[in-house]
């Protein structure tokens, strides 16, 4: 699986589903957005895990299940298993790592067994990794990888399009492995302990515009077992969850009625056809609260938008709806979500050449 086939899948409803494995890295970050640390212990139950997992079948599975953490390879027994069955159903799975054991360049038996399991793997680079893990390293790391047959793609994260880190750094990875190693760059967002290392997010688009909403397409089961509609890392970390963005605990669900549940909600519907603020522009008596994200939150609070989305996305109205704004936004190709949703100067990086032209290069 390349990584623009996984991007591909983004916008789709219930394409994929997102599994923090564990909160706890041994890398200290000072972008991190989950606050994650050896000091943290959250994590889901690993049996009731790989019962959601198992509950997979043949015509009802996601096409993709990405592992994250934390750092998902302090667990890598566990995220092999979780692999298999996935797999089994006819899944495929992707993990992203910190690369917390490449600082020498050399991929640990039990982490390439882990990696072997996998459809694909991402390693994280930035500025803040380099800190602690040599650049070097994780592209000797890299190259183990690509050796042992699983394809392979770097998440790079820098302040803006004009960071002079990123261009430094996409320089080597093409130095290093042509295009066989494609590339999805993001800017640090203000979450977790990265709050303080860049301004705010402007307040949204303009309330007339369609927004669509991708990060509610995609269920998301957060450290504690939770199952979110969004993954939002402020959304993941909210206790409780806001009414509309609750998909269930994986304590009491299977993915049967997670799925159900993410696909028949009239408002989920709404928010990834045209967002949280056109909602409320469409419905709402009262003024939607400054922000993207937060309108979103607030509409649990607002029975008049709940009922217009009810009204106006139920039934197969509202299913077509779904799927019609879905295959819109994949029509338009990875790299145009990546230029939406990540640092848009690098967009055509998410996607490589196929094999058979890098082959002639």
């Amino acid at each position: 699986m390349e990584l623009a086939e996984l991007i591909g899948l983004r916008p789709v409803p219930c394409g994929g589903l997102l599994v923090g494995l564990t909160r706890r890295c041994p890398l200290s970050c000072a972008h991190c957005s989950t606050g994650s640390s050896l000091a943290v212990s959250d994590r889901p139950d690993p049996e009731q895990l790989l019962r959601f997992i198992g509950s997979f079948g043949p015509e009802d599975r996601p096409e993709a299940v990405m592992l994250t953490g934390g750092e998902p390879l302090l667990l890598p027994e566990l995220a092999a298993r979780l692999a298999g069955l996935a797999r089994a159903s006819g899944s495929r799975v992707a993990l992203l790592s910190g690369m917390f054991f490449a600082r020498d360049g050399r991929v640990p038996d039990r982490i390439m067994r882990a990696i072997t399991a996998l459809d694909h793997f991402s390693a994280s680079l930035d500025v803040h990794h380099e800190r602690e893990v040599p650049r070097a390293g994780v592209l000797r790391a890299l190259r183990a990888v690509l050796d042992a047959g699983i394809p392979a793609s770097i998440h790079l994260t820098g302040t803006g399009p004009d960071d002079p880190y990123l261009a430094d750094a996409v320089a080597d990875v093409r130095r290093a492995f042509g295009t066989r190693v494609p590339l999805l760059v993001n800017e640090i967002r203000p979450l977790g302990r990265a709050a303080g290392l860049v301004p705010p997010t402007p307040p949204g688009p303009d309330d007339s515009l369609p927004t669509p909403c991708t990060l509610a397409a995609w269920p998301v089961i957060a450290f504690d077992g939770t199952v979110a509609a969004c993954c939002n890392q402020w959304t993941v970390d909210r206790r409780p969850v806001p009414r509309h963005l609750l998909l269930g605990h994986i304590a009491d669900d299977d993915w049967p009625a997670v799925r159900e549940r993410s696909l028949g909600s009239p408002v989920l519907r709404m928010l990834r056809a045209v967002g949280p603020r056109r909602t409320h522009a469409r419905y709402a008596t009262s003024p939607a609260p400054a922000g993207y994200c937060r309108s979103c939150h607030a509409l649990a609070d607002r029975p008049d938008v709940l009922e217009g989305a009810a009204r106006d996305a139920g039934g197969r109205v509202g299913a077509l709806l779904d799927r019609l704004g879905a295959e819109e936004q994949r029509a338009a190709g990875p790299a145009a979500l990546v230029r939406r949703m990540g640092c848009a100067r690098y967009a055509h990086l998410v996607e490589s050449p196929p094999a058979e032209e890098r082959s002639r290069r």
